[in-house]
């Protein structure tokens, strides 16, 4: 068996759909090679084997499970427990380890790895897992023509080839140093389900994790039943889950107030103190970001100390005590604060009007009006009229504009928009930031369409840093993003305003081994019900 794929990208993917996880939506990876095993990532405590893990979660259920496609806050958590990468990222600590792998990857030279499939590795109809379904999984997220969200993420790869029954080489276009970051953008499917009903799949998804997917029913609940024949490092420490679908902030606070569910998401902020008195309450830093983006063509929005005079106007430390009750942590770089990549950038915008009006009669700027967008996300409506006070404050006439994200997007789109605030995570997807940055200013709608920043000479200058960065390590690796991150501060094209905290609400006493994750959904893997 020697079969191989090889794909050579001539352009990357213009990805990103409004109303995707990224939209609803952590410590980068930083090159942790431990592997759990069942014995070290198993719960201390004992736990109950027929235990059923109750879940409140935030987001309706929408999309495909197919794990190329599959971008919804839903689907995308569900498939941390049905799939497995190669090599994926733990949800808590977000540390790269050997899931589908039996150890982490080979290094042959500098361009090529060699990667053991586990041993007994069997998908959850009892297939066993071979390097063709590697080889095939690859093959159809590389391919440009699949329409896969993740193809730009995995673009550096030049072949996959299957040496053997459970043996793969992947190959690079050059020495990549995210390998093990990169590798769980691609989780393996079974080809033979694949290829006979590639809709069916993605509606009844087969993996090779430790749950299996038995309904899923939207405006109700996820059924999930533990893979009994799993053999990988994360077994099932519950029979079951229940993932019960509760839009309705208040409907998942009383469910979890009266022990209904064991653990909910996005908890809302006025809340957390409420459910803190009776169960646990952590908000967690995330990379999950409130940006403000500039419609680059619409003049004055071209001139660069217009977009920073917007900045420096908002009064940072009343919008996040005020909007979101401190659970936020102003920007002081595109990365935040507990991310090891961080550097803080060339400038910084603190809450500075006097400095604003100096930089819009700088670019001769007065009398100036707006129609601000923002989304209807709850949080983001509570800083919107912050915002728009601060602005206003500046002699900017602000007119708020709040409505569905898809809505808006159809605007920004259209090319019908100057200013937007929105809130983005790509971070669930990964957390080195060569991928984070390719997020927003990759060759992708945003720079293209969306700012309208693509034709600029500081956008090819972004490029050169971020294709550069890509190829080196170390320090030099370093080095280079923080020149990425200070022309982006400087540019304020599409920058953070914060980045969230995500509280989480879960009992101890009910569920052994839970941690909160720094991105939107709830992992349960190496979680319990305890036993009584």
């Amino acid at each position: 068996m020697n079969r191989s794929t090889s794909r050579r990208r001539a352009g990357r993917l213009a990805v990103v759909a409004a109303g995707t996880v990224a939209t609803a939506l952590v410590l980068a990876g930083c090159g942790s090679s431990a592997t759990p095993t069942a014995e070290d990532s198993a719960p201390a405590a004992a736990v109950d084997p027929d235990g059923i893990i109750e879940a409140g979660i935030s987001y309706a259920l929408s999309g495909s499970f197919d794990p190329m496609i599959a971008s919804g806050a839903v689907t995308v958590s569900a498939n941390w427990h049905i799939f497995e990468g190669l090599v994926d990222l733990d949800p808590v600590t977000k540390e790269p380890y050997a899931a589908l792998a039996a150890d982490m990857p080979t290094q042959i030279d500098d361009t090529t790895y060699e990667i053991d499939i586990r041993e007994g590795a069997t998908f959850q109809n009892g297939d066993p897992v071979t390097a063709e379904d590697i080889v095939f999984s690859y093959e159809r997220v590389l391919d440009p023509a699949s329409g896969s969200l993740f193809t730009p993420y995995i673009s550096f790869i030049d072949t996959v080839t299957a040496v053997d029954d459970d043996t793969v080489q992947i190959t690079t276009d050059y020495p990549f140093s995210l390998l093990d970051e990169r590798l769980g953008v691609v989780k393996i499917v079974p080809q033979s389900v694949v290829e006979a009903d590639a809709e069916a799949f993605g509606a009844n998804p087969i993996g090779s994790g430790p749950y299996s997917l038995v309904s899923a029913v939207p405006e109700d609940k996820l059924v999930f039943e533990a893979y009994a024949d799993y053999n990988g490092p994360r077994p099932a420490q519950a029979a079951g889950m229940n993932w019960n679908l509760l839009a309705d902030s208040a409907a998942r606070v009383t469910a979890m107030s009266s022990g209904t569910i064991q653990a909910m998401e996005d908890v809302p902020y006025i809340d957390v103190d409420t459910l803190a008195s009776t169960v646990d309450v952590e908000s967690v830093q995330s990379f999950g970001l409130l940006f403000m983006m500039f419609n680059t063509d619409a003049a004055p929005f071209d001139d660069a100390r217009v977009r920073q005079a917007f900045f420096y106007a908002l009064d940072m430390d009343k919008i996040i005590e005020t909007g979101m009750l401190g659970n936020a942590t102003a920007a002081t770089s595109f990365l935040p604060e507990t991310y090891p990549n961080y550097n803080e950038a060339s400038t910084v915008y603190t809450y500075d009007p006097d400095k604003a009006e100096e930089l819009l009669d700088e670019a001769g700027v007065s009398d100036l009006s707006i129609t601000l967008l923002t989304t209807d996300t709850g949080w983001v409506k509570e800083v919107a009229p912050l915002i728009k006070e601060s602005l206003d404050a500046i002699g900017v006439d602000v007119t708020l504009d709040v409505a569905q994200s898809a809505a808006q997007y159809a605007k920004v789109d259209s090319g019908d928009y100057t200013v937007m605030v929105a809130p983005g995570d790509p971070s669930v997807f990964g957390t080195d930031p060569d991928l984070l940055m390719n997020w927003w200013y990759g060759d992708n709608v945003w720079p293209n369409t969306r700012t309208n920043w693509a034709d600029t000479e500081e956008y090819a200058q972004l490029r050169e840093l971020i294709d550069t960065a890509v190829q080196e390590d170390g320090d030099a690796q370093q080095e280079t993003w923080n020149q990425a991150f200070d022309l982006l501060s400087d540019e304020a094209v599409l920058y953070p305003l914060f980045h969230r905290k995500l509280p989480t609400a879960w009992s101890s006493q009910e569920l052994v081994g839970f941690e909160p994750v720094p991105t939107t959904g709830l992992s349960f893997l190496d979680v319990g019900v305890a036993a009584e």
